[in-house]
């Protein structure tokens, strides 16, 4: 043992290449050639990286470290270990050594290979071994010496992926905010009066049911009934849209009628001419280009005469006291639209949806803000397939979707029967391409199944 260099603390092979130590330790330890002088403890430390490399790490290119005048023995010991530890390694699960590679079993090994079967016979202890002991993942991340693991890794990236959802979840969680100005880009616009807008919806909203009709009126009709109602005003949305009329004569058209049946009886082979006349009116306070009287004789068949016209546009005149300009839907319309930051597409799904509305006679004991609300309010649910009704919305509106719900399931209602009903010019008005085929829409018939649930 004179010459044996096993004890001596302060000899260690070369580790001049990163992942093949183990071997050029090795043959550097046997190999005649220089030593190198390190602190104490480095050649433990190396014989038990040995070990832990043999046990697990992946298979190391069988480099060799030829030194000093024993190259041949040297050689084949290195080309030994390497071939073994590749063929531990190729296994899977790899297989564990159940004692460390030691000089001495080195040396054994070079001369008879066959011992390295009989000694791999059971698992090593990991706890009560000195070279392999088990590293917590925290560990892996303090010493940079541990790579992280794989599995490691991927673990905390779906851990940070959950935190990344946690916080989106927390961010749809936080309440929405309220832009109460809506009209900022219409600053430069005169036609949009911004100074002004606020306060004029503020005054239809307090004067709106000053000019609604009662529910019931149709009870002080002794000749006509809301069916008679309904055929007319579903005419009138017919002639209204051939004579390329804007939106605003059609609601006001159908607010001098009921205002005006509400307050006078009118024998049933009238009700055409009261149609026709509210027609006029509402284009004469309107319309840029006013309809003949002509006209609008030639579309109801020549039933009345021009005298019979202007007769009845003075009775309905003095009837309302001249009382013209008053809040329709259509008003209130354009501001939730706006409110609600509205496309092409909800815009014509809306006004589809009001427009069913106008023909139904049970729909006038709801306010005119509370019919263009819903109307807006079932579009949106129409195309989103969920309810949606943003805090911005109920700020303008003055409506919660609470308040709007009953309403609203009335319209899915009609949605549901405008194209098989007996009353079909909407659904045909709103099947064309010039209104984008809003009657097409599938009704958010899920506001029904809550309404039954």
């Amino acid at each position: 043992m004179a010459g044996s260099d096993e004890n001596n603390l302060g000899v260690v092979g070369p580790t001049n290449a990163q992942g093949i130590h183990y071997c050029g330790s090795i043959g550097g330890l046997l190999g005649g050639g220089g030593k190198f002088v390190v602190g104490p403890g480095q050649n433990r430390r190396a014989l038990s990286d040995i070990n832990r490399n043999v046990i697990g790490a992946p298979p190391c290119p069988c480099a060799v470290n030829k030194r000093g005048s024993s190259g041949t023995q040297t050689d084949s010991l290195n080309k030994v270990i390497c071939l073994s530890t590749q063929a531990i390694s190729d296994k899977n699960p790899p297989i564990p050594v159940n004692r460390p590679i030691t000089r001495k079993f080195a040396a054994q090994l070079a001369n008879n290979p066959q011992l390295l079967h009989k000694e791999v016979k059971k698992p090593v202890e990991l706890r009560g071994s000195e070279d392999c002991y088990i590293v917590d993942a925290e560990d892996y991340k303090a010493d940079s010496a541990f790579p992280v693991p794989m599995f490691v890794q991927h673990t905390e990236s779906i851990l940070e992926e959950n935190d990344e959802m946690e916080e989106l979840e927390m961010e749809d969680i936080a309440e929405e905010p309220v832009i109460i100005d809506i009209d900022s880009r219409d600053k430069k616009n005169p036609l949009a009066v911004v100074e002004y807008v606020d306060d004029l919806h503020a005054y239809y909203k307090k004067v709106e049911n000053s000019n609604c009709v009662p529910p019931n009126y149709m009870a002080n009709q002794s000749d006509i009934n809301e069916k008679m109602r309904g055929i007319l005003i579903d005419w009138l949305i017919e002639v209204h849209y051939k004579f390329e009329l804007v939106d605003e004569t059609l609601y006001l058209t159908v607010n001098l009628i009921d205002r005006f049946l509400a307050v006078q009886p009118v024998p049933r082979k009238k009700l055409q001419l009261v149609g026709v006349t509210s027609l006029l009116l509402a284009c004469k306070y309107e319309e840029v280009s006013v309809p003949v009287v002509e006209d609008l004789i030639l579309i109801s068949d020549k039933a009345y005469s021009r005298k019979d016209v202007l007769e009845m546009e003075k009775l309905m005149v003095n009837t309302l006291q001249f009382n013209l300009s008053v809040p329709t839907p259509y008003v209130f319309m354009r501001r939730f639209l706006k409110a609600a930051q509205s496309d092409k597409k909800l815009e014509l799904l809306s006004f589809f949806i009001i427009e069913l509305c106008l023909v139904e006679y049970q729909m006038l004991r709801f306010p005119p803000s509370l019919l263009a609300a819903a109307a807006v309010y079932t579009a949106q649910c129409t195309l989103c397939g969920f309810k949606q009704w943003s805090k911005t919305s109920e700020w303008h509106s003055g409506y919660s979707k609470e308040q709007l719900l009953e309403c609203s399931r009335l319209m899915v209602d009609f949605h549901q029967k405008a194209r098989t009903g007996k009353l079909t010019g909407v659904h045909r008005k709103y099947s064309t391409s010039r209104f984008g085929y809003a009657a097409k829409n599938e009704p958010a018939e899920f506001l029904l199944e809550a309404a039954w649930s």
